[in-house]
């Protein structure tokens, strides 16, 4: 077992949630500090001498002691240790109460638990996303600023916030039965812009960071797995995340490089993702509603399906975006289906949607707006244009590995400009 950033991130979730249950979810801080400090000392001490076998249960024990050294620190011992200690052997293996045999049998898992409990009824639904990122997830904040959009000012705001509201509690887990579908929406949603920022990230540290797809894969899995009669919605979630995941192989070339739909080798997609994505699919339409995680799968379905960009059902795809735009309107969403559009009525119907985009002023700091403007540009030969758009593109790219990929695309214009140029 190797020591990268998934592996710190599902034992930092796992850890959060078991200390919370068994101390209390009024000493978050303190379980915090102590969980980082464990994971710290584990990455010096096994970068060398290789992660043990029975790692999770020396990882907790060592947690929980720093835990209980903190509260001896602020003097609190003599009236917390001893019920802390009790309370710590049994969050081993926590008994289930009556009350928690009516609620959903993922509740009883402490990560899912915890997902939902940071679903505070008293935070705004932005805030209770960015506790799940942050304590389930692993998310520090600047990757939450990116997921959001926001400033990290803003982020760290919103955080303390829901650490103070979630500390005000005497029990993390004073959930009902009822509390389970009115929180399920919000922990989609996080996991969802878990999944987004790892398969297509605005961080400086790259676009595809597939440690983040796979950690939002576990957790959705989970959610399957260990909730009975999963939602179709939760299903939907599963099979886009599958179906997209399964592409990350074909998304680099051998040197790297970022590659666009239409240049990647398909063989290279996972096939055994694929199969778990469609039945993920099928299960999802066993629902009467119809969420933008069903249209977002049905479209990463059609691509995982075809052999080809050319052999693409885009007529289909243009339909979905159609309906999606209808459900949940947004320039990104609009911007999609002026591509997808350019597939079935060419390039310049394309770009005629792209500049009737409504709302487009808020992509003035969207490198991708700039960049489909170039592609539909650049497939009606329009070249000096589509350099220019490009490189308008490259000037507001997250990361460097955007900007290798506008690189390309402009000197590719450059190129076609020089082959067209008759001989002198």
């Amino acid at each position: 077992m190797s020591l990268d950033d998934s592996f710190f991130r599902r034992e930092s979730a796992r850890l959060v949630a078991a200390l919370a249950r068994a101390f209390g979810i009024h000493h978050l801080a303190l379980i915090e500090d102590a969980v980082q400090e464990t994971l710290a000392r584990a990455y010096e001490s096994w970068s060398f001498s290789g992660v043990p076998a029975h790692h999770s249960a020396l990882l907790m024990t060592s947690a929980r002691n720093r835990l209980l050294d903190a509260f001896r620190h602020e003097r609190t011992v003599r009236t917390l240790a001893p019920e802390l200690q009790h309370r710590a052997i049994e969050a081993a293996e926590p008994e289930v109460s009556g009350e928690e045999l009516f609620l959903p049998a993922a509740l009883r898992d402490d990560e899912l638990r915890m997902m939902f409990s940071c679903c505070h009824p008293r935070l705004p639904e932005d805030v209770q996303v960015a506790l799940i990122l942050s304590l389930l997830c692993g998310f520090g904040v600047g990757e939450i600023a990116g997921a959001f959009l926001l400033t990290e000012a803003a982020v760290a705001k919103r955080l303390s916030r829901g650490k103070t509201a979630l500390s005000g509690s005497r029990r993390l887990f004073e959930l009902e039965a009822r509390d389970f579908g009115a929180r399920l929406e919000v922990v989609h949603r996080a996991l969802y812009l878990l999944f987004s920022e790892g398969y297509h990230g605005a961080g400086e540290r790259g676009v595809i960071r597939s440690e983040l797809c796979t950690e939002a894969l576990r957790l959705v899995r989970l959610l399957v797995e260990r909730v009975s009669n999963a939602t179709p919605a939760t299903h939907a979630l599963a099979a886009l995340m599958c179906l997209h995941a399964a592409r990350l192989p074909g998304r680099r070339d051998g040197g790297g490089e970022l590659l666009d739909l239409f240049s990647q080798d398909r063989s290279s997609w996972d096939p055994v993702l694929i199969d778990e994505g469609l039945f993920h699919l099928e299960r999802s339409a066993r629902g009467a509603t119809v969420t933008r995680y069903h249209l977002e799968a049905a479209i990463a379905g059609h691509h995982a399906l075809a052999s080809s960009a050319g052999q693409t059902r885009w007529t289909e795809i243009l339909y979905l975006y159609d309906e999606l735009l209808r459900l949940e309107p947004s320039p990104v969403v609009a911007l999609n289906r002026a591509v997808a559009l350019a597939q079935v009525q060419g390039p310049q119907a394309g770009l005629e949607a792209l500049r009737a985009i409504p709302d487009a002023d808020r992509l003035s700091s969207y490198p991708f707006y700039p960049a489909a403007l170039g592609e539909m540009e650049l497939r009606l030969g329009h070249l000096e244009t589509a350099a220019a758009h490009f490189t308008r593109a490259r000037e507001l790219a997250r990361n460097a590995d955007e900007r290798s990929f506008l690189i390309r695309r402009i000197a590719q214009c450059s190129e076609m400009g020089v082959v067209a140029s008759p001989k002198q």
